[in-house]
């Protein structure tokens, strides 16, 4: 008897070549906070730039209202420097004046920076900085009335933590892109089916832009359950039962299983027509390397530019 892998590779091969190749990927990373982090930062760039994503897109700090967007602005122009890829920076409204906003979007688009994520952003209590802007569709008809800007905006398949319901939800999406945005990136999930919902959901509003998901490699079982607290996201039955009886101190196989179930929502996800995956990477760049190899992504080690 013929072991399975040898009987059946003409298969194995057509189904990854069929199923994996043909889809887009895309990171979020953030701004690295002090000198250890920032002396990493590169390399977690680089590996992640090899895998040839559609964008890139680069956070902004909450700690530090007034320095920010310096900081995304100063790592986007370095990132640039380096390498050809297209970096989506993150703008956020509520917590900027509108000089402020106009100034960044301004240096942004001229220096080669054409797509944005636009985003409400967090209250931040201490600052008294309030920006007549008060959400993220008016950010979007801001940017748009400077610059023809590509703009993504945010989606919650499983709610807004502070909307009533999907419709309010569903229309305040409608404003964004009734505003000129051009694709959705997902808030992350773990139910399929919580997405898929939500797709159909959205067509049936006229809601006719690309939504990515947003997928987020489980590398910290407890911390994600601290976080999701605060949110409306649900953990799946499966993924709880997976992670039960795990040692919390065992991170190598958290970082399987994360990596096992990141791998699974995307074929599955991939089967009902999805071409295009969004990583929050948390600047942890080994395990999405990882699923991005295993899903049949070939790294191109010469796309690194090094001209300085």
């Amino acid at each position: 008897m013929k072991y399975f892998c040898i009987e059946n590779k003409e298969y194995i091969d057509k189904f990854f070549n069929k199923s994996f190749n043909k889809f887009n990927i895309s990171f979020e990373i953030f701004p690295p906070l002090n000198y250890e982090i920032k002396s990493k930062f590169w390399n977690i760039i680089k590996t992640l730039v090899i895998l040839e994503p559609k964008f890139i897109s680069i956070t902004t700090h909450r700690r530090d209202v007034n320095n920010f967007y310096n900081n995304t602005y100063n790592i986007v122009k370095k990132i640039q420097k380096y390498v050809n890829v297209e970096l989506a920076p993150h703008i956020t409204c509520i917590n900027t004046k509108n000089n402020e906003l106009y100034n960044i979007a301004t240096k942004y688009w001229k220096n080669g920076i054409k797509h944005i994520v636009a985003l409400r952003g967090d209250k931040i209590k201490s600052n008294t900085n309030i920006n007549s802007l008060m959400y993220a569709s008016d950010l979007v008809y801001f940017l748009k009335q400077i610059a023809n800007f590509n703009i993504s905006v945010a989606a919650y398949p499983e709610l807004h933590p502070e909307s009533q319901n999907i419709k309010e939800d569903l229309i305040n999406l409608k404003r964004k892109v009734d505003a000129g945005a051009t694709r959705a990136i997902t808030q992350f999930f773990f139910d399929i089916e919580t997405y898929l919902l939500f797709r159909d959901r959205c067509i049936s509003q006229g809601i006719n832009i690309e939504i990515i998901p947003g997928i987020l490699p489980i590398t910290n079982f407890i911390q994600l359950k601290k976080f999701i607290k605060i949110t409306n996201i649900k953990i799946p039955y499966y993924i709880n039962n997976m992670f039960k009886n795990l040692n919390t101190q065992d991170d190598s196989t958290c970082k399987l299983l994360g990596s096992f179930i990141a791998i699974e929502m995307i074929r599955r996800l991939k089967n009902e027509g999805v071409n295009h995956f969004h990583f929050y990477t948390l600047n942890k760049s080994e395990i999405i390397y990882a699923i991005c190899l295993y899903l049949g992504i070939k790294p191109n080690k010469f796309i690194f530019n090094q001209k300085k």
